[in-house]
Parts: structure tokens; C-alpha cells; sequence
């Protein structure tokens, strides 16, 4: 199993598709399926049948997003980056930016 570079509460910008160029936050990710759900991306309408105290409708929720078909946000210029992995000097191992050498975890 490989270390997850995307991770819940990251800043994504998203790649291709009828949302590109958009950025949110990781809401869920998915590993099992590589994918993940950001915040106001890929948005789709649910029709909801009603349940016990519940109202029924049309319900817009986010739906999953390929995980190649994001990229993180770069800390510095919030343009898409590549993640790498580097440890530290106190002997944690953490994500880092290609683009601007930026740690990503805190």
C-alpha cells in the first residue's frame, strides 16, 4: 500500500473535466477507488425519496472526482502542484510541494 499524497482537508485545484481550473477542499477521500470529493466540485442533482422524519426532493451533493484528475494546490501561488515526500531533521516523514519546496503537512 502507497502513502496517500491527497488527504482529507486538502486544497485541490482540479485538472480536466466540466470543472477545471476550480479549487476546493477535500471533503472525503476514497482510496479503495482512488478517488476523492471536494467541496463544490463535480456537483450533482440526488432524487431523494422521502424516510422516516426525513423530506424527500432534489438534493445537489458532490459527487467523487478521479484522483489523477486533481492536483494540490501549491501553498505559495495556489497553482497546481506535484507532491513529494522528504523526512525532516526530527525524523517525521512529510508531504512537501515539487513547485515550491513548501511543506504541505503541518
Amino acid at each position: 500500500m502507497s502513502a496517500a499524497k491527497i488527504k482529507k482537508g486538502d486544497r485541490v485545484v482540479v485538472l480536466t473535466g466540466r470543472d477545471k481550473g476550480r479549487k476546493g477542499e477535500v471533503l472525503r477521500a476514497l482510496p479503495k477507488e482512488n478517488r476523492v470529493v471536494v467541496q463544490g466540485v463535480n456537483v450533482v442533482k440526488r432524487h431523494t425519496r422521502p424516510s422516516a422524519g426525513g423530506e424527500g426532493g432534489i438534493v445537489e451533493q458532490e459527487a467523487p472526482i478521479h484522483v489523477s484528475n486533481v492536483a494540490h494546490e501549491d501553498p505559495k501561488d495556489g497553482k497546481p502542484t506535484r507532491v513529494g515526500f522528504k523526512n525532516l531533521e526530527d525524523g517525521r516523514k512529510v508531504r512537501f510541494a515539487k513547485r515550491s519546496g513548501e511543506v504541505i503537512d503541518r
